[in-house]
């Protein structure tokens, strides 16, 4: 169980965050939706300590950790226990497919070379990426880079993936392959936590959905529900608008 308790954000005198409380169970895929600039990416990287909450706790099971008091030991062990795959990659160009994900084994020193080679072979079976171990990433596509992503997340065993929009800037047809991996993953009882623009992929992939607006929690409930038939007005508009706007259906 996850736990997220009073998160407060703020940018200058910009309220991003408004006391964001929520509860995402083990195993769950939750998917954080609403208008850009509504919280959503900014609450994914205060959960990574990529961002800094003025305050609020975030609780792994035994472990709480509080932004008004946190030190070096404590974020280590906050990001130990969640991994990011970002909108942009984040891949290190210098690096083959196999590297980038060995990687961040062989920094925590969680196994020896041979062993993170095994195992990055391993990740990159399971998001259909073995072919293309030894490429570097200016020789894949979006969505290949974004499997690499996921594999690289899942090397370092978290209790939480962090995905802020995993489909942005791909091609629809790229777009199922990476919906495809995050089902597969999601089977194996991966808890993650998906920030999405495209609603029909957060119908496909989550459990739940949470509404963001101006900062706050608006409306949340199972995905297709509160995607079909939700019972906040502000949801309603939100929905109305994007919906015709991309020209979806639920």
């Amino acid at each position: 169980m996850i736990k997220i308790e009073h998160i407060v954000k703020r940018y200058g005198k910009n309220l991003v965050l408004k006391d964001i409380s929520l509860e995402i169970r083990d195993g769950e895929t939750l998917a954080l939706i609403g208008s850009s600039g509504a919280g959503k990416s900014t609450l994914l990287r205060c959960l990574n300590y990529l961002e800094t909450a003025e305050s609020g706790k975030v609780s792994f099971d035994d472990f709480t950790f509080d932004f008004s008091r946190a030190g070096k030991k404590e974020i280590v062990s906050l990001r130990e226990k969640s991994t990011m795959v970002f909108q942009n990659f984040n891949l290190f160009k210098n690096m083959t497919v196999i590297q980038n994900v060995m990687e961040g084994l062989l920094i925590n020193k969680m196994c020896d070379k041979n062993g993170a080679r095994q195992k990055a072979l391993e990740l990159l079976r399971q998001v259909g990426m073995e072919g293309k171990a030894d490429a570097y990433p200016e020789n894949l596509s979006g969505g290949q880079k974004k499997r690499v992503g996921i594999a690289r997340a899942l090397a370092l065993n978290p209790k939480v993936i962090l995905l802020d929009e995993p489909t942005s800037a791909l091609d629809p047809e790229l777009v199922g392959e990476v919906l495809s991996v995050i089902r597969s993953i999601a089977k194996k009882g991966m808890t993650m936590i998906i920030v999405t623009h495209e609603m029909d992929f957060a119908a496909n992939v989550a459990d739940r959905v949470v509404f963001l607006d101006k900062g706050e929690i608006a409306e949340q409930g199972d995905a297709k529900e509160v995607l079909s038939q939700p019972k906040e007005e502000r949801t309603k508009k939100f929905l109305a608008r994007y919906l015709a706007q991309n020209d979806y259906s639920i």
